[in-house]
């Protein structure tokens, strides 16, 4: 009796730098992130850009992203739909840690980022997570306390500061509702 041998592709970042369209890989599975996110997905992220740029405005070292290549290996890279960073990002793609990550769900990648992107940032050691869910209008902040995500703040209306070393980053998150 023969067994079938399986041969599963395994990518990297020279792979995926040659891929069309929108792509994350993990572990050098790939995952297509499309289509594109809905109008309130964009919105929301757009408003939380807003939100962080004002709170940091005075901050020197800290710049806030929208979807920039995460590469933590070189077979894992990931868009998070906005982040921190408080240092320079010499190349073309971040490869270290950044200070905050964002995920907004929607149904074809909440159990990604809600389980494998969540361990994935939490063994990078990224200080803050914020999950942000659209349909139910709501946020949760993730802040890593003894190399684990604490769930420190939830809910529609609160505030939040962040402190990133020298620089706070007090955000309503009432205001991305709006």
């Amino acid at each position: 009796m023969g067994s079938a041998v399986k041969i599963l592709p395994h990518y990297t970042y020279e792979d995926y730098v040659q891929w069309e369209g929108r792509w994350e890989v993990i572990e050098g599975v790939p995952y297509a992130m499309s289509p594109q996110p809905v109008p309130k997905h964009q919105r929301i992220a757009g408003d939380l850009f807003v939100e962080f740029k004002k709170a940091l405005k005075k901050c020197k070292r800290c710049s806030v992203y929208l979807p920039v290549d995460y590469k933590i290996y070189e077979d894992t890279i990931v868009q998070p739909d906005m982040l921190v960073v408080c240092k320079p990002i010499p190349k073309k793609f971040l490869d270290f840690p950044p200070s905050l990550v964002v995920e907004i769900l929607s149904p074809s990648t909440a159990l990604k980022d809600r389980h494998t992107k969540f361990e994935l940032y939490q063994s990078e050691h990224i200080p803050y997570f914020i999950i942000i869910s659209p349909d139910k209008e709501e946020a949760e902040v993730y802040e890593l306390k003894n190399n684990e995500y604490l769930l420190v703040e939830n809910g529609h209306s609160f505030s939040f500061a962040f402190s990133f070393d020298d620089c706070i980053a007090d955000i309503d998150f009432n205001e991305i509702w709006q």
